[in-house]
């Protein structure tokens, strides 16, 4: 199957439409009801349009007098909006995004306590402090790339063999400034630095190695991945999510999980303060780490479900195949939260395109 990069296209276009979507959004809430009598239900969401349409259809056949309506957009722009409407409250559900930029969120007071019927079978990772929030979701990041070019045996296997001679000018990688995964990739390869060494110095050494064998930095994950596809790169690191649902697509495609262990981000939920219709927010958020829906995103678009207690038999096989290779290393999320920003920003100024200084292969 050939690989649709209209698909591609019309994802950057669908998020370019955001702002237009918000104000019209805005202004059919006003009335406080749907044109057909349901409730409005109101989620900000990074997650997509091919996931939306697919939980919103499941939810709104259980939820028959709940009009389901979703934004898509970034992360950081979820954050920025609800910072800017508070005062002025749109959102119902905040659906989708890192556990570290949730955390931002709640030193803004945007959230409130809601403890979901399903939050027994999650965690203790990803959940916040005072049921602030609960992981719905888990995204691993791998190493992946194309797979007609190069085969699994040919790849690096691990982030330190990212750097070798060979890859140089054939990395991919995702701006890092405006991408919470790649922010937790990032986060990794620091405090791996703080623990052996008690200084960042090496991990900025790392990642100016990583940039001297970088192509270029994509601005978003669509243009990553028609690069890829076209081999412009071969070499990126990614989230699983995405390189599942490409390649299921058509995308030529393959990942390995690195040995040495890999960053798992908690892809969150919670209730927004101020929700006009909170009863309803609670029962999709119920809805969303419910084992229909875990199964449902898990079958159609790839997410690894946060639940632990899913049947074996149930799960398709990419979920077995990533619970037996994946190793998750250790992560610091609050001093990721804390310190990330800062950490980003010397990378930015003091890293970033500094790396076709060295040698191709520094070793």
């Amino acid at each position: 199957m050939r690989f649709n990069l209209l698909h591609v296209r019309t994802v950057q276009l669908h998020r370019g439409l955001t702002t237009m979507l918000v104000l019209a959004a805005a202004l059919g809430f006003s009335a406080g009801c749907g044109g057909d009598g349901r409730e409005p239900l109101l989620v900000y969401t990074p997650h997509g349009r091919d996931q939306l349409q697919l939980l919103e259809q499941a939810f709104e056949a259980q939820e028959p007098g709940i009009d389901l309506r979703w934004l898509d957009m970034g992360s950081q722009e979820i954050l920025d909006r609800l910072r800017f409407e508070r005062q002025n409250t749109q959102a119902d559900v905040w659906f989708g995004g890192p556990s570290t930029i949730f955390d931002r969120g709640i030193e803004d007071s945007l959230l409130v306590p809601y403890r979901p019927a399903w939050a027994g079978a999650v965690g203790p990772e990803g959940i916040a402090p005072g049921d602030l929030y609960y992981p719905a979701y888990r995204t691993p990041a791998v190493i992946a790339y194309n797979n007609t070019a190069l085969s699994a045996d040919e790849v690096p296997h691990d982030w330190d063999e990212v750097l070798d001679g060979q890859w140089a000018g054939k990395i991919l990688i995702r701006d890092p400034m405006a991408s919470g995964t790649m922010r937790a990739i990032w986060g990794l390869i620091i405090q791996r630095s703080l623990r052996i060494t008690g200084d960042t110095a090496a991990a900025m050494d790392w990642l100016r190695r990583l940039d001297a064998h970088t192509k270029t930095y994509t601005l978003n994950p669509a243009i990553l991945v028609e690069k890829l596809s076209r081999q412009e790169g071969l070499l990126t690191v990614w989230g699983l999510q995405d390189i599942l649902f490409f390649r299921s697509q058509g995308a030529p495609f393959g990942y390995v999980f690195p040995r040495s262990g890999t960053v798992v981000i908690e892809d969150a939920v919670g209730l927004v303060r101020g929700a006009r219709h909170p009863e309803a927010a609670k029962r999709f958020i119920d809805f969303v780490g419910s084992r229909e829906a875990q199964l449902l995103a898990a079958r159609g678009v790839f997410r690894l479900p946060a639940r632990h207690d899913l049947p074996l038999d149930s799960v398709p096989d990419w979920v077995s195949e990533v619970e037996q290779n994946m190793i998750v290393a250790p992560m610091d999320w609050e001093m990721l939260a804390r310190e990330g920003p800062g950490w980003m920003s010397y990378w930015d100024q003091r890293v970033r395109g500094t790396g076709k200084t060295l040698d191709a292969d520094p070793r």
